[in-house]
C-alpha cells in the first residue's frame, strides 16, 4: 500500500494514511478519471469494503478525497448502515480523521486557513466550497477548463457530455444557463468546470 500511495500524496502524509487503512477488509483502488466524482466508498457483497480515488487528482485533493472516503468506512463501522451518507456521524468522523493532516508539513500554508474553515462543517463535496475548490485547482496541471464563474456572460461552453450551454445571470448562488439544443434552463454551481467555446460581442 505504501508504494501504491507514493506519487499521489505527500510522503509526510503516507504514515498517517497507512494507520487509517490498517484493516484487512478494506481495499483501496486508484481509478482513471471519472467526470462525475473524485472517489467513492462501497460496501461489497462479500463483506469487504472498497474505496476508489481518481488518479488525476493533485496530491492535496487526492488526500482530501481519500480521507473523505475512509470517513465513510469508519462511520459505517461505528454507527451502522442506517446513517445518512453525509450526515452528522460522517461529518464528525471526517473532521476527526482529517485534523492530524492539517499542518504545514502536508498542506501549503495558503491552503490551511481555507481547510480549517471548511472542516468546521465539511460538505458532501469540497467542490461546493467555491474558495477552497479554486485554491486547490491552482495545484492542478495546466488545463483548458474554466470555472463557470470565470466564464463571461453570454459565452458558450461545453460539458464533458458534449452538451453546449450559454451562460446567463446568477440566481442567488448558482448561474442560470441555457442548453443550446433544447432551450432548457439549468442551474450551475459557480465552480463547475467547463470548456469555454466562444464569447459573444453582445
Amino acid at each position: 500500500m505504501h508504494q501504491k500511495l507514493q506519487g499521489y500524496i505527500s510522503d509526510n502524509a503516507i504514515p498517517k494514511v497507512l494507520k487509517l487503512l490498517e484493516h484487512d477488509r478494506l481495499l483501496v483502488k486508484v481509478k482513471k478519471e471519472r467526470k462525475t466524482r473524485h472517489g467513492d466508498y462501497m460496501r461489497l457483497s462479500n463483506g469487504n469494503h472498497q474505496i476508489t480515488v481518481n488518479s488525476n487528482l493533485n496530491q492535496y485533493r487526492f488526500l482530501i478525497t481519500l480521507i473523505h472516503e475512509i470517513a465513510h468506512f469508519e462511520a459505517y463501522r461505528t454507527y451502522g448502515k442506517l446513517i445518512k451518507p453525509h450526515g452528522i456521524e460522517w461529518k464528525h468522523t471526517f473532521q476527526h480523521l482529517m485534523l492530524p493532516f492539517l499542518n504545514p508539513d502536508i498542506f501549503p500554508e495558503t491552503l490551511l486557513p481555507l481547510l480549517a474553515r471548511h472542516f468546521k462543517n465539511p460538505r458532501a463535496s469540497s467542490d461546493t466550497d467555491i474558495e477552497l475548490a479554486f485554491a486547490l485547482k491552482q495545484y492542478d496541471p495546466p488545463s483548458d477548463k474554466s470555472y463557470i464563474f470565470e466564464v463571461p456572460l453570454g459565452a458558450t461552453f461545453k460539458l464533458y457530455n458534449n452538451k453546449t450551454f450559454i451562460k446567463g445571470h446568477k440566481r442567488r448562488t448558482r448561474f442560470e444557463c441555457v442548453e443550446e439544443n433544447t432551450g432548457r434552463i439549468y442551474l450551475f454551481n459557480p465552480n463547475a468546470e467547463v470548456e469555454l467555446l466562444k464569447i459573444t460581442n453582445e
